[in-house]
């Protein structure tokens, strides 16, 4: 049976599996568009009682009524399937129908239930870090929802490039959803980001025929990432603030300067991550957090030092921890103090110790990019470029100060020469 032309159901014997007694198994097969999904009848046929032509059991044989009848049955029921999902408003597939023809399908229709299908099925697969941002950007789609359509949901298959752009503008124009933090262009691009990967989890599994983001650019805004000179790195490192507290954050934050790890991998670090590398000398070994790409590090004296401090810390209790690491909301709390006492005026949080290695310790002491970036665990060389970018900057402002003191050293001579030759005049 045809239904509009793009739906068909038809029987065949799966000929690739012959049963004992002789048959093989009857499979209804659910085209639509050209794109196909099987399911399995639990009825059987020999061969020679098959009818190509009508696709059921030839009336002549021995209980085809009863099979056929199981046949014509089902044909009804993914019909009836098929009806109930157009009927839904959501993108009808075959496998969407198959899905419901089983009962293992739960619809989804709606921006609300597709929200609430990333909750249940993809959320906890995210690190806690990106999770977390997710609730606000639900937010602010309800919001825009209800601001620009007047209703609570909106229907999947209705999202397209003018509603993304419209979703976009909104973000540019409202009231953030907490006064202190006002969103800028890269916290509106990522949340236009989240919901792009919510349309992508909508396509991939049918329920919106097209990729509403497809003609639609994240824009950026570049910045440079701070990080710490080599001054500021001694002042922090002669630092001694008598609260255990603030000199365990200052340790590793030391540390991280001169590893690379984020946050959570020197949380994670315990005996087991040193390891002896390819030239006989003690490396780090860990997964990324964020990639899962294996992280190889060399440990630099530096480093060596810090974990000396902590060498009676590892213990079965702790897991075997390398060092005592606060949580991620203590640690910047303290390292806000430890800036303030160092005379660092940058805001620092863990993170400008990944960037300090990348720029100061490395990049800055000729360790190639190529390096650097094998360091890092980048996938992608132009990540680490941003890092040789941030110096350039960082070596123009220094060299434009330079020459404004140097500017300034030869008006102050001009001056003196100047003043020294109007004496020199009035003398005679």
């Amino acid at each position: 049976m045809t239904f509009l032309k793009t739906f068909n159901v038809h029987f065949w014997l799966k000929k690739t599996v012959l049963k004992k007694d002789g048959t093989f198994p009857i499979y209804a097969r659910i085209t639509i568009e050209g794109k196909r999904a099987d399911l399995s009848t639990q009825q059987t046929a020999f061969e020679h009682s098959w009818c190509t032509n009508a696709r059921r059991i030839k009336p002549k044989f021995s209980g085809a009524k009863e099979i056929n009848d199981v046949l014509e049955s089902i044909h009804s029921r993914i019909v009836l399937c098929h009806r109930q999902l157009a009927d839904g408003g959501v993108v009808v597939t075959a496998q969407a129908v198959k899905s419901r023809y089983l009962g293992k399908d739960k619809p989804i229709a709606t921006i609300d239930d597709l929200i609430n299908y990333h909750r249940e099925n993809d959320l906890i697969y995210l690190s806690p870090g990106t999770a977390k941002n997710y609730p606000s950007t639900e937010k602010y789609l309800k919001r825009f929802i209800q601001k620009e359509f007047k209703s609570l949901d909106y229907y999947l298959k209705n999202i397209n490039y003018s509603l993304v752009a419209s979703f976009e503008s909104y973000l540019r124009h409202c009231s953030p959803l907490r006064k202190s933090q006002s969103l800028g262009n890269n916290g509106i691009m990522k949340h236009m980001e989240r919901f792009q990967k919510l349309t992508n989890l909508a396509l991939k599994n049918g329920w919106i025929k097209e990729n509403p983001f497809s003609l639609y650019q994240l824009k950026f805004e570049e910045f440079d990432s701070a990080f710490l000179d080599q001054i500021e790195i001694d002042r922090m490192k002669l630092l001694n603030s008598g609260n255990s507290s603030l000199e365990d954050t200052k340790n590793i934050f030391i540390f991280s300067c001169y590893t690379g790890l984020c946050y959570i991998e020197v949380k994670n670090l315990n005996t087991k991550s040193i390891v002896k590398g390819i030239d006989g000398e003690q490396w780090i070994m860990v997964k990324r957090q964020k990639t899962k790409t294996p992280v190889k590090v060399p440990l630099l004296n530096q480093a060596k030092r810090i974990l000396e401090i902590y060498r009676n810390h590892p213990c079965e209790q702790n897991g075997h921890l390398l060092m005592p690491v606060l949580s991620s909301q203590k640690v910047n709390k303290h390292l806000k103090k430890i800036a303030g006492l160092c005379g660092i005026d940058k805001k620092l949080t863990f993170h400008v110790a990944r960037h300090t290695f990348a720029t100061t310790i490395t990049l800055l002491n000729n360790v190639p990019l190529v390096t650097v970036s094998n360091l890092l665990s980048h996938k992608k060389i132009s990540t680490t470029q941003k890092y040789a970018r941030v110096i350039e900057t960082k070596v123009s402002r220094d060299m434009s100060k330079l020459a404004q003191a140097l500017r300034e050293i030869e008006s102050k001579k001009e001056g003196v020469k100047g003043s020294n030759n109007t004496n020199h005049l009035r003398i005679v």
